[in-house]
């Protein structure tokens, strides 16, 4: 399976995920069928001393990523989010945190500048990631 976002979506992912630097930045995909029509950028709501390698996602967000999606007639797709200065892999952290059937897209930003993206979808049994291509049109 590939996840598809266009240029537009990615540049505000990557305007919110720079501004978030040295921190994690984060939001939610919007869209059906592996289409990301809308990008939700949100404020981490992790303490200040652990957002430089941890992100955070309230029931109030998640309700907010609901009710955005009901407005525009898609699904909550996923999650995006960045990793400051080091691999853009899920960590034990993100599984332990993952869905199955969500794609995640994490970002590689150094010294304040995304570098790179890839997308990932937890197994069922939430054994393991799959890659998943991104196709960026």
């Amino acid at each position: 399976m590939s996840l598809k976002i266009t240029n537009e979506l990615i540049e505000r992912i990557n305007k919110h995920i720079e501004a978030a630097y040295p921190g994690e930045g984060a939001g939610f995909l919007l869209g059906t069928d592996g289409d990301v029509n809308e990008v939700l950028p949100l404020d981490n709501a992790r303490e200040e001393e652990a957002r430089h390698n941890r992100f955070l996602l309230t029931p109030e967000d998640y309700l907010k990523a609901e009710m955005k999606a009901m407005e525009l007639g898609v699904d909550l797709i996923g999650v995006f989010h960045s990793h400051p200065d080091c691999p853009n892999v899920p960590s034990e952290y993100d599984r332990e945190w993952a869905q199955p059937y969500f794609s995640y897209i994490i970002s590689r930003v150094d010294q304040g500048k995304t570098v790179s993206h890839r997308s990932w979808r937890l197994l069922e049994d939430r054994s393991k990631y799959d890659e998943e291509e991104i196709e960026i049109q």
